[in-house]
C-alpha cells in the first residue's frame, strides 16, 4: 500500500509540478506572442520551419498558446475549487454541528445544486451574464459546493462522536470554536485530497466550457478553445488537436495520481 502511494505521489507530483511550472513561466516568459498572426507560416508542423511546436491556422505559435492556456485553465480550476471548498466546508460544518432543520436545509440545498451540472449552469449564466472566465469559475465553483459540503458533513459527524469532542464541549467549547480547534484540523487532510481530485475535474470542465464557447473567450488562449479550432484541420494538421488534448489529459492524470497518493498517505488505515 505504501509503495503504491509513493509511486502515485511521485508521478502525480512530478506531472503536476511540471504543469504548474509551465503555467507560472508563462507569466514571465513566452517563446513568442501567442496572439501574433503569421499567415504565411500557418499550419506549420511541430519542429518545422517555424520552430517550436508549430503554428495554428492563423500562424500563431502553439507553444506560447499552450503555456498561456495552462495558466488560464489552472487559474480557473483552482479558483473555482477554492470557492467550492470554502463554501462547501462551511455548509458541511454547519450541518454537522446544527442538527435538525438546519441540517435538512443544507442537505436540500446541496441536492438542488447537484441537479445543475457545471456545464448546464455555465450555459445558463452565459445567457444571463455573458461568457468568460468569471462565468466558468462561478459555474464550476457552485457545482463543487455540494461535493465539499457532503464530504465535510460526513467526516465531521464521525469526529463528533469521539470522546475528546465530548470533553471539549463539557469545557464550554461550542459552534465556531469547536469547529476551528478540533474539526478543521482533523478534516484538513481529507479536504486537501478531495480538492486535488476536484481540480482535475475542473480542468476537464473548463476545457469543455471553452470548447462550447462559454468559458474563456477568444482571443485568450485556452486548451478547450484550441481543440474547438482544430476540428476543421484534423486531417491536415492533427497536431492542432493532439497538443492541447495531450496537455489536458496529462494535467488531469497528474492531479488524479497526486490525489490518490495523498489519500493513501494521509489515510491512517493505509499507513498501518
Amino acid at each position: 500500500m505504501m509503495r503504491r502511494a509513493e509511486i502515485s505521489l511521485g508521478i502525480g507530483g512530478s506531472i503536476t509540478g511540471a504543469v504548474l511550472l509551465v503555467a507560472l513561466l508563462s507569466r514571465f516568459w513566452l517563446p513568442a506572442d501567442p496572439l501574433r498572426l503569421r499567415i504565411p507560416q500557418r499550419l506549420q508542423a511541430p519542429f518545422g520551419g517555424a520552430g517550436g511546436l508549430g503554428t495554428d491556422a492563423m500562424g500563431r505559435d502553439l507553444a506560447a498558446q499552450l503555456m498561456v492556456g495552462a495558466w488560464n485553465s489552472l487559474s480557473v480550476a483552482v479558483t473555482a475549487v477554492a470557492i467550492g471548498l470554502v463554501l462547501g466546508a462551511a455548509l458541511g460544518l454547519l450541518a454537522a454541528l446544527k442538527r435538525g432543520w438546519i441540517e435538512l436545509l443544507v442537505l436540500r440545498l446541496t441536492d438542488l445544486l447537484f441537479a445543475f451540472p457545471a456545464i448546464l449552469s455555465a450555459i445558463v449564466l452565459a445567457a444571463l451574464l455573458g461568457g468568460g472566465a468569471g462565468t466558468a469559475i462561478l459555474a464550476i465553483g457552485l457545482f463543487n459546493v455540494p461535493v465539499f459540503a457532503r464530504v465535510t458533513r460526513a467526516a465531521a459527524l464521525g469526529i463528533l462522536t469521539q470522546d475528546y469532542i465530548r470533553a471539549a464541549r463539557l469545557s464550554g467549547k461550542t459552534g465556531l470554536r469547536l469547529a476551528w480547534d478540533h474539526l478543521l484540523p482533523m478534516l484538513a487532510g481529507g479536504l486537501i485530497v478531495q480538492a486535488t481530485i476536484q481540480i482535475a475535474l475542473a480542468i476537464l470542465t473548463e476545457a469543455g466550457l471553452s470548447f462550447l464557447g462559454v468559458g474563456i473567450t477568444p482571443p485568450n488562449p485556452s486548451w478547450g478553445r484550441m481543440l474547438a479550432d482544430a476540428q476543421t484541420y484534423l486531417a491536415r494538421a492533427p497536431h492542432l488537436a493532439l497538443l492541447p488534448g495531450g496537455a489536458i489529459a496529462l494535467s488531469v492524470l497528474g492531479f488524479n495520481l497526486l490525489g490518490d497518493g495523498l489519500r493513501d498517505r494521509l489515510d491512517p488505515k493505509g499507513r498501518r
